[in-house]
């Protein structure tokens, strides 16, 4: 599988634990955009990236930071007292153009082995 450079400030999210094939389209959104514990960078990135299996699941161009919990969900249920500290975000699929250059792509070289932090920035100054 090819390994893609990604030049756009972005964030990788990785929902390897929660992704599955033949999920929806608004499973897929949900489970990528909340909730995180993220860093003020968060406010820097313009795409979210969803990383499943070092894969480029799908990207979403960021509108807006929410503390978690305060956003609603079609397909699941976020209590906002239990992610004090986290954050999530709204936003939509990204442009044709960004989608095809990375959607079904490898990002494995962005993440050491072992590192089990889901969240990688990337572009970001």
């Amino acid at each position: 599988m090819a390994e893609i450079n990604i030049i756009e400030p972005a964030i990788l999210i990785r929902v390897a634990r929660l992704f599955r094939q033949g999920m929806s389209d608004q499973e897929i959104y949900e489970i990528t955009r909340g909730v995180w514990r993220v860093g003020e960078n968060r406010e820097k990135a313009e795409y979210a990236f969803c990383i499943a299996n070092n894969v480029v699941q799908e990207v979403y161009k960021i509108q807006k930071w929410y503390r978690a919990g305060t956003t609603a969900y079609e397909t699941q249920i976020i209590v906002a007292d239990k992610w004090i500290g986290r954050w999530e975000f709204v936003g939509h699929v990204a442009s044709d153009t960004i989608r095809n250059k990375y959607i079904d792509k490898s990002v494995a070289h962005y993440f050491v082995r072992g590192n089990a932090n889901p969240i990688k920035y990337l572009n970001i100054k």
